[in-house]
Protein backbone atom coordinates (compact mmCIF):
# COMPACT_ATOMS: atom_id res chain seq x y z
CA UNK A 1 0.00 0.00 0.00
CA UNK A 2 1.27 3.76 -0.59
CA UNK A 3 1.39 6.59 1.50
CA UNK A 4 -2.00 7.93 1.39
CA UNK A 5 -2.47 12.18 1.31
CA UNK A 6 -5.25 13.54 2.99
CA UNK A 7 -6.07 17.06 2.90
CA UNK A 8 -7.86 19.71 5.72
CA UNK A 9 -11.08 17.31 5.54
CA UNK A 10 -12.02 17.24 1.67
CA UNK A 11 -10.66 15.27 -1.26
CA UNK A 12 -8.34 17.01 -3.30
CA UNK A 13 -9.51 17.64 -7.25
CA UNK A 14 -7.65 17.40 -10.06
CA UNK A 15 -6.98 21.02 -10.08
CA UNK A 16 -5.33 21.31 -6.55
CA UNK A 17 -1.46 21.00 -5.60
CA UNK A 18 -1.04 17.51 -3.86
CA UNK A 19 -0.32 18.22 -0.07
CA UNK A 20 2.94 18.51 1.04
CA UNK A 21 2.57 16.07 3.55
CA UNK A 22 1.40 12.15 3.16
CA UNK A 23 0.57 9.73 5.92
CA UNK A 24 2.62 6.48 5.85
CA UNK A 25 0.08 3.74 7.01
CA UNK A 26 3.08 1.07 7.67
CA UNK A 27 4.79 3.30 10.52
CA UNK A 28 2.92 3.79 13.85
CA UNK A 29 1.62 6.83 15.04
CA UNK A 30 1.40 7.76 18.88
CA UNK A 31 -2.12 9.65 18.12
CA UNK A 32 -3.60 6.92 16.09
CA UNK A 33 -2.01 4.14 19.11
CA UNK A 34 -4.07 6.14 21.68
CA UNK A 35 -7.13 6.37 19.36
CA UNK A 36 -6.85 2.61 19.16
CA UNK A 37 -6.23 2.44 23.28
CA UNK A 38 -9.53 4.60 23.57
CA UNK A 39 -11.60 2.22 21.37
CA UNK A 40 -11.25 4.19 18.34
CA UNK A 41 -11.74 3.35 14.77
CA UNK A 42 -8.83 5.73 12.85
CA UNK A 43 -5.78 3.66 13.05
CA UNK A 44 -3.88 1.15 10.97
CA UNK A 45 -3.29 -2.32 11.33
CA UNK A 46 0.87 -0.71 12.19
CA UNK A 47 -0.58 1.42 14.94
CA UNK A 48 -3.07 -1.80 16.25
CA UNK A 49 0.24 -4.17 16.45
CA UNK A 50 2.62 -1.21 17.93
CA UNK A 51 -0.13 -0.89 21.01
CA UNK A 52 -0.80 -4.82 21.36
CA UNK A 53 2.71 -4.98 22.09
CA UNK A 54 1.87 -2.86 24.75
CA UNK A 55 -0.91 -3.69 26.02
CA UNK A 56 0.07 -7.51 26.03
CA UNK A 57 2.58 -6.33 28.91
CA UNK A 58 0.45 -3.70 30.57
CA UNK A 59 -3.14 -4.22 29.89
CA UNK A 60 -4.35 -1.30 32.14
CA UNK A 61 -2.61 1.23 29.77
CA UNK A 62 -6.28 1.67 28.68
CA UNK A 63 -7.39 2.65 31.51
CA UNK A 64 -5.01 5.67 32.03
CA UNK A 65 -5.08 6.37 28.59
CA UNK A 66 -9.65 7.06 29.62
CA UNK A 67 -8.86 8.75 32.90
CA UNK A 68 -6.19 11.60 31.12
CA UNK A 69 -9.30 11.92 28.51
CA UNK A 70 -11.47 12.27 31.53
CA UNK A 71 -9.01 14.26 33.15
CA UNK A 72 -9.21 16.53 30.18
CA UNK A 73 -13.03 16.93 30.62
CA UNK A 74 -12.80 17.90 34.23
CA UNK A 75 -10.72 20.45 34.18
CA UNK A 76 -11.74 22.15 31.04
CA UNK A 77 -15.15 22.31 32.26
CA UNK A 78 -14.17 23.83 35.96
CA UNK A 79 -11.93 26.48 33.63
CA UNK A 80 -14.77 27.14 31.75
CA UNK A 81 -16.82 27.37 34.87
CA UNK A 82 -14.09 30.01 35.81
CA UNK A 83 -14.44 32.20 33.34
CA UNK A 84 -11.39 31.11 31.22
CA UNK A 85 -12.50 31.39 27.23
CA UNK A 86 -9.62 30.95 25.53
CA UNK A 87 -7.88 27.14 25.48
CA UNK A 88 -5.16 26.19 23.00
CA UNK A 89 -4.97 22.67 22.92
CA UNK A 90 -1.22 21.70 21.59
CA UNK A 91 -1.19 17.42 20.38
CA UNK A 92 -4.41 17.44 20.86
CA UNK A 93 -4.90 14.20 19.24
CA UNK A 94 -7.85 12.79 17.02
CA UNK A 95 -11.29 13.96 18.01
CA UNK A 96 -13.21 11.30 20.31
CA UNK A 97 -16.13 12.01 23.16
CA UNK A 98 -15.66 14.86 24.59
CA UNK A 99 -13.21 17.23 23.49
CA UNK A 100 -11.76 20.41 24.58
CA UNK A 101 -14.34 22.83 21.98
CA UNK A 102 -17.15 20.54 22.93
CA UNK A 103 -16.87 20.55 27.11
CA UNK A 104 -16.10 24.30 27.00
CA UNK A 105 -18.31 25.55 25.02
CA UNK A 106 -21.35 23.69 26.68
CA UNK A 107 -20.14 25.58 29.40
CA UNK A 108 -19.86 28.91 27.71
CA UNK A 109 -20.41 28.91 23.88
CA UNK A 110 -18.44 31.43 23.36
CA UNK A 111 -14.93 29.97 24.18
CA UNK A 112 -12.46 29.86 21.71
CA UNK A 113 -10.87 26.55 21.31
CA UNK A 114 -7.53 26.15 19.17
CA UNK A 115 -5.94 22.58 18.43
CA UNK A 116 -2.62 22.15 17.72
CA UNK A 117 -0.76 18.72 15.90
CA UNK A 118 1.07 17.52 13.51
CA UNK A 119 -0.45 14.51 12.59
CA UNK A 120 -1.87 14.45 9.44
CA UNK A 121 -4.57 12.42 9.91
CA UNK A 122 -5.66 14.84 13.16
CA UNK A 123 -5.63 17.81 11.13
CA UNK A 124 -8.27 16.00 8.44
CA UNK A 125 -10.49 14.68 11.32
CA UNK A 126 -10.70 17.84 13.11
CA UNK A 127 -10.99 20.24 10.06
CA UNK A 128 -13.96 18.30 8.88
CA UNK A 129 -15.28 18.05 12.23
CA UNK A 130 -14.85 21.52 12.89
CA UNK A 131 -15.54 23.48 9.98
CA UNK A 132 -18.73 25.00 10.79
CA UNK A 133 -17.43 26.36 14.13
CA UNK A 134 -16.34 29.54 13.82
CA UNK A 135 -14.92 29.69 17.48
CA UNK A 136 -12.18 27.10 17.05
CA UNK A 137 -9.40 26.15 14.85
CA UNK A 138 -7.17 23.23 13.74
CA UNK A 139 -3.43 24.40 12.79
CA UNK A 140 -0.85 22.07 11.97
CA UNK A 141 2.47 23.35 13.67
CA UNK A 142 5.11 21.67 15.61
CA UNK A 143 6.01 21.32 19.63
CA UNK A 144 9.43 21.82 19.03
CA UNK A 145 8.30 25.13 17.71
CA UNK A 146 6.86 26.74 20.46
CA UNK A 147 7.04 30.51 19.26
CA UNK A 148 5.99 29.63 16.17
CA UNK A 149 2.95 27.95 17.75
CA UNK A 150 1.80 30.88 19.72
CA UNK A 151 2.21 33.68 16.72
CA UNK A 152 0.67 31.25 13.95
CA UNK A 153 -2.03 33.40 12.50
CA UNK A 154 -5.04 30.98 13.01
CA UNK A 155 -3.91 30.78 16.54
CA UNK A 156 -3.84 34.68 16.59
CA UNK A 157 -7.37 34.86 15.14
CA UNK A 158 -8.67 33.38 18.09
CA UNK A 159 -6.47 33.75 21.29
CA UNK A 160 -5.99 37.28 22.62
CA UNK A 161 -2.92 36.42 24.62
CA UNK A 162 -3.22 39.73 26.74
CA UNK A 163 -5.92 37.95 28.51
CA UNK A 164 -6.71 34.76 30.52
CA UNK A 165 -5.84 31.23 28.55
CA UNK A 166 -5.60 27.83 29.43
CA UNK A 167 -3.01 25.96 27.47
CA UNK A 168 -2.91 22.12 27.45
CA UNK A 169 -0.05 19.89 27.35
CA UNK A 170 -1.53 16.13 27.76
CA UNK A 171 -0.17 13.44 27.26
CA UNK A 172 2.34 15.21 24.70
CA UNK A 173 5.85 16.20 26.32
CA UNK A 174 6.72 13.11 27.07
CA UNK A 175 7.69 12.76 23.44
CA UNK A 176 10.42 14.99 23.70
CA UNK A 177 13.03 12.83 24.90
CA UNK A 178 15.63 15.73 25.83
CA UNK A 179 14.72 17.27 29.17
CA UNK A 180 16.48 20.54 28.63
CA UNK A 181 14.37 20.53 25.24
CA UNK A 182 11.15 19.64 26.85
CA UNK A 183 12.42 22.77 29.44
CA UNK A 184 12.23 25.63 26.80
CA UNK A 185 9.37 24.48 24.91
CA UNK A 186 7.13 24.94 28.18
CA UNK A 187 8.97 28.05 29.27
CA UNK A 188 8.47 29.61 26.06
CA UNK A 189 4.77 28.90 26.30
CA UNK A 190 4.68 30.53 29.10
CA UNK A 191 6.06 33.75 28.12
CA UNK A 192 3.01 35.22 26.74
CA UNK A 193 0.53 33.73 29.24
CA UNK A 194 -1.32 36.74 31.01
CA UNK A 195 -1.98 36.81 35.18
CA UNK A 196 -4.82 33.98 35.61
CA UNK A 197 -3.83 32.21 32.77
CA UNK A 198 -3.65 28.26 33.41
CA UNK A 199 -0.91 25.38 32.17
CA UNK A 200 -3.04 21.90 32.33
CA UNK A 201 -0.19 18.90 31.84
CA UNK A 202 -0.43 15.31 31.69
CA UNK A 203 2.61 13.48 31.74
CA UNK A 204 3.58 9.89 31.44
CA UNK A 205 5.24 8.00 34.79
CA UNK A 206 6.40 4.41 34.74
CA UNK A 207 5.96 4.08 38.29
CA UNK A 208 7.30 0.66 39.59
CA UNK A 209 7.52 -1.02 36.27
CA UNK A 210 10.47 -3.30 36.22
CA UNK A 211 13.37 -2.32 33.95
CA UNK A 212 12.38 -5.28 31.26
CA UNK A 213 9.29 -3.82 30.89
CA UNK A 214 10.32 -0.34 30.58
CA UNK A 215 12.33 -1.75 27.63
CA UNK A 216 9.54 -3.02 25.82
CA UNK A 217 7.57 0.20 25.99
CA UNK A 218 10.65 2.57 25.05
CA UNK A 219 11.44 -0.05 21.75
CA UNK A 220 7.84 0.36 20.55
CA UNK A 221 7.76 3.73 20.83
CA UNK A 222 11.32 4.91 18.82
CA UNK A 223 9.59 2.70 15.99
CA UNK A 224 6.70 5.38 15.74
CA UNK A 225 6.68 8.71 14.22
CA UNK A 226 7.62 10.31 17.28
CA UNK A 227 10.36 8.74 17.46
CA UNK A 228 10.76 8.15 21.40
CA UNK A 229 9.00 8.52 24.61
CA UNK A 230 10.46 9.50 28.30
CA UNK A 231 8.59 8.99 31.17
CA UNK A 232 9.89 11.34 34.13
CA UNK A 233 9.31 11.89 37.61
CA UNK A 234 6.78 13.96 39.57
CA UNK A 235 9.77 16.50 40.53
CA UNK A 236 10.51 16.48 36.84
CA UNK A 237 7.17 17.62 36.19
CA UNK A 238 6.90 20.02 39.03
CA UNK A 239 9.79 21.54 37.65
CA UNK A 240 7.03 22.96 34.88
CA UNK A 241 5.38 24.77 37.11
CA UNK A 242 8.15 26.32 38.83
CA UNK A 243 6.86 30.22 39.95
CA UNK A 244 3.14 29.15 39.34
CA UNK A 245 0.60 28.03 41.98
CA UNK A 246 -0.54 24.49 41.91
CA UNK A 247 -4.43 23.96 42.10
CA UNK A 248 -4.86 20.92 44.44
CA UNK A 249 -4.45 18.26 44.83
CA UNK A 250 -0.87 19.35 43.02
CA UNK A 251 0.29 16.63 40.80
CA UNK A 252 -1.23 13.33 41.01
CA UNK A 253 -2.28 10.69 38.56
CA UNK A 254 -4.59 11.95 36.50
CA UNK A 255 -7.33 9.45 37.68
CA UNK A 256 -7.05 10.80 40.97
CA UNK A 257 -7.34 14.62 40.14
CA UNK A 258 -10.79 15.90 41.38
CA UNK A 259 -12.56 12.75 40.67
CA UNK A 260 -15.93 13.50 40.20
CA UNK A 261 -17.10 10.02 41.83
CA UNK A 262 -14.69 9.05 44.49
CA UNK A 263 -13.30 5.94 45.14
CA UNK A 264 -12.88 4.80 41.92
CA UNK A 265 -10.12 5.51 40.46
CA UNK A 266 -7.02 3.76 40.57
CA UNK A 267 -3.90 5.45 42.28
CA UNK A 268 -1.30 2.79 42.60
CA UNK A 269 1.57 4.01 42.48
CA UNK A 270 3.53 0.94 41.39
CA UNK A 271 1.87 1.13 37.94
CA UNK A 272 2.54 3.30 35.02
CA UNK A 273 0.19 5.72 33.98
CA UNK A 274 0.04 9.89 33.91
CA UNK A 275 0.44 12.22 36.31
CA UNK A 276 -1.51 15.23 36.03
CA UNK A 277 -1.68 18.58 37.36
CA UNK A 278 -2.95 22.22 36.62
CA UNK A 279 -0.91 25.66 37.71
CA UNK A 280 -2.09 29.24 37.07
CA UNK A 281 -0.23 32.82 36.59
CA UNK A 282 -0.72 35.04 39.12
Amino acid sequence: MSAIPLTGGHPLSEHEPAPSWVIDPHKPSVARMYDYYLGGKDNFAADREAADEILARMPYVRDFTRENRAFLSRVVRLLAAQGIRQFLDIGSGLPTRENTHQVAQAVAPDARVVYVDNDPIVLAHGRALLAKNRNTAVVRADLHDPKGIIDHPEVRSLIDFSQPVAIMLLAILHFVPDDDEASRIVRELRVPMAPGSYLVMSHGHMGEVDDDLQEVVYKTYRQTTSGNITARTSSQVAAYFEGMELLEPGIVQVGVWRPEIKGLADADPRKAGFFGAVGVVR
